[in-house]
């Protein structure tokens, strides 16, 4: 048997002479016989593609609190004074939220969807319930979530902070090692730090003003995961879908990241 080397393809072909005995004309049979070079190339081409964007992110993860707006405890307060002006009336304390928000924050640095009737469902970890998108940027969303039916479910591990504002009803949540349930009522916060896993459950009938802080768009899979492959309401996914994105791009125009 011959070997051929192929300087331009980097491969060794060993070809199996004809029998030429059988009088039959056969195609020759080829192996190829790959050199390791090209593959160690690859490697470290895409080893340095991820060791730089491993940097850029965590470049822009030490930088991104300047693009905040809202605060933690600003939003707190907010829905503080929503449960004393309106206790137990929900459908009271959105527009009282919402007009405050409005209020405070200019439409040339953050923009605010006050279309409070812009209600979807939402799916996500198990849990189902209903969701009011106030603002919604890279860097933060600001919601009004809850069922006055009750849920529970995962809360989801996430490249953010959760804080989840009780303005009615119940929230309760478990962690392990811990066997005592959490209980978080009106006027109290419920702080889900960056990376954090608990189960949650709203009893029975409770919404609050959720705010998260960090990178929002990892969150998403999350949040459209179970529209996709369980429930199947493409509907309430193309609508949640549509309307994230249009915020997010409002947001983009006004330069708020």
């Amino acid at each position: 048997m011959a070997d051929k080397y192929c300087p331009n393809d980097r491969v060794l072909w060993k070809i199996v002479p004809l029998d030429l005995h059988s009088g039959r004309c056969c195609v020759p049979k080829t192996v190829k016989y790959h050199t390791s070079t090209g593959s160690l190339v690859k490697w470290l081409y895409r080893a340095g593609i991820a060791a730089i964007l491993y940097l850029v992110y965590r470049f822009l993860d030490r930088i991104k609190d300047r693009w905040y707006v809202f605060t933690p405890e600003s939003l707190h307060e907010l829905a503080q004074a929503a449960v004393r002006a309106h206790p137990g009336d929900i459908d009271a304390m959105i527009p009282y939220i919402v007009a405050n928000l409005t209020a405070h924050y200019s439409p040339r640095t953050v923009a605010l969807n006050a279309d409070s009737s812009e209600w979807t469902f939402n799916n996500a970890g198990g849990a189902m319930g209903a969701m009011y998108i106030i603002h919604a940027s890279i860097t933060e969303y600001l919601i009004v979530f809850g069922t006055p039916l009750g849920t529970e479910g995962h809360a989801g591990v996430h490249t953010v902070d959760n804080y989840f504002n009780i303005l009615v009803g119940e929230e309760w949540a478990f962690h392990p090692p811990s066997l005592q349930r959490e209980v978080y009522k009106p006027g109290e916060v419920h702080h889900l730090p960056r990376g954090a896993v608990k189960q949650y459950k709203i009893h029975e009938y409770c919404f609050a003003l959720e705010y998260s802080r960090g990178w929002i768009p990892p969150m998403l899979p999350f949040g459209f995961a179970d529209m996709l492959t369980s429930t199947l309401d493409y509907g309430t996914f193309f609508r949640t879908a549509r309307i994230t994105a249009r915020e997010m791009l409002r947001n983009l125009l006004v330069g708020k990241i």
